[in-house]
């Protein structure tokens, strides 16, 4: 009822004169607020993230800057004004900045989730929501009334009060642990190239893994919930993981196996059935394939441990590349094989070492079948590029020393047709 009185007493003071002071210097406070943010995103190199959003007023930056000149602003006029719209302008930007960590947190975590927004959601409205309770002294009575209703739980006494709470701060512990998680694993990955990107992001991983374990038990712990209580609901979920959610903890087990054995690397060229790309990011539950095409693939990771999966840069990143030409038989070919491969070594990205070579690989019905064998080192700008620079620079030197490239002939032997009578033999 204290909160009721000081919401009357707000309004009392609302007289028009010290309104229309206060909205003035309202608005000169949000103004100040965003000339801090404005200040401090010039002078840093500003990149959408937590602090800073797409623009200088949906990130964290701006609550929290008008959060701090309100208050400075309230405790030094309060003995000139009666501040009174002031007041309740104090707990609305809390209720704003408590609003954008959230969403910012959950965007920079989940930045493709399409259960991103209707979480902001939510937590949009239990926010605006606690915060009217509060303003008009209800929220007391309501805590009282939760906490009225108890049961028993593996012999633990629980109330829905503290069930709220848990709930309540398992959801900040878990705002935080993201938070923490995605600033530790950006750290991790910054100039990290090669087999060192798979380790760092493992233990980026593992770092989220333990401190959303620690965190959340912790927070339960800190309203009162038993540990028993939480054994009991350990068991249940022991179960549904042992009949249901096998799958499910076998990909995440799988992804830990992955980045620890390092049998799959970000930026790996890999093929998994027809399907070929790169490694893109490799998930606690699923990998992300990119084809060349631009078409990406989400592999569960257990899939890529109980199946065949060719790895085209494990060992070695070169890639080797073919292509065929056909030359007219009487061709000499053993002169003519050295100067292939010297036109194939001329092309830009075929390697030098290994160098490219040339082939007798059969002997088709049209002429003798020449196979162009080249090695390149950059898989991701694209295969089909370098092989048709081959063919050309082939087609060229061809056409230069004069060598026809057969197409397809057939002979057709007709039979010699019937003698015809002579007028004199007939009977």
């Amino acid at each position: 009822m204290q909160q009721l009185r000081s919401l009357h007493q707000t309004l009392t003071d609302m007289t028009p004169l010290a309104v229309a002071i206060e909205v003035g210097v309202l608005l000169a406070s949000l103004a100040a607020a965003y000339g801090m943010v404005w200040l401090a995103g010039g002078r840093i190199r500003r990149e959408p993230g937590i602090w800073f959003g797409r623009r200088l007023y949906d990130g964290v930056f701006f609550p929290l800057a008008a959060l701090l000149v309100g208050v400075v602003v309230r405790w030094s006029l309060k003995d000139v004004l009666p501040v009174g719209l002031l007041r309740l302008a104090v707990p609305i930007l809390a209720s704003l900045l408590l609003i954008r960590v959230a969403v910012q947190v959950m965007r920079t975590a989940f930045p493709h989730s399409p259960i991103v927004r209707g979480l902001e959601r939510t937590v949009s409205w239990l926010v605006w929501g606690g915060l009217v309770l509060w303003l008009t002294g209800l929220l007391p009575l309501l805590m009282e009334e939760m906490d009225a209703l108890q049961w028993r739980v593996g012999g633990a006494s629980l109330s829905l009060l503290m069930l709220v709470q848990g709930v309540v701060s398992a959801g900040a512990v878990l705002l935080l642990v993201l938070w923490l998680s995605a600033t530790i694993e950006s750290q991790l990955l910054k100039g990290a190239v090669g087999s060192a990107i798979s380790a760092r992001k493992m233990a980026a991983n593992a770092t989220r893994a333990l401190l959303l374990t620690v965190g959340v038990l912790g927070a339960l712990s800190a309203v009162g919930i038993p540990m028993s209580a939480l054994s009991v609901m350990g068991g249940a979920i022991g179960v549904g993981i042992g009949l249901g959610l096998q799958k499910l903890a076998a990909n995440y087990v799988s992804g830990f196996v992955i980045l620890a054995e390092r049998s799959l690397r970000i930026g790996d060229l890999v093929r998994v059935d027809t399907f070929e790309g790169h490694i893109t990011d490799i998930k606690t539950r699923y990998t992300v394939i990119r084809a060349l095409s631009g078409r990406e693939s989400i592999v569960p990771n257990e899939l890529l441990i109980t199946q065949r999966v060719e790895n085209l840069s494990l060992a070695d990143r070169n890639v080797l590349v073919t292509t065929v030409v056909q030359v007219a038989y009487g061709t000499d070919v053993e002169t003519l094989m050295p100067m292939l491969a010297a036109v194939a070594a001329g092309v830009p990205r075929v390697l030098a070492d290994p160098g490219p070579g040339v082939q007798l690989s059969a002997f088709a019905s049209d002429g003798l079948e020449l196979t162009i064998l080249f090695w390149i080192a950059d898989p991701e700008n694209g295969q089909g590029n370098v092989r048709s620079a081959v063919n050309l620079a082939v087609l060229r030197k061809l056409g230069e020393l004069g060598i026809e490239i057969p197409f397809p002939q057939r002979v057709l032997h007709g039979a010699a047709p019937p003698a015809l009578a002579q007028p004199g033999n007939s009977a």
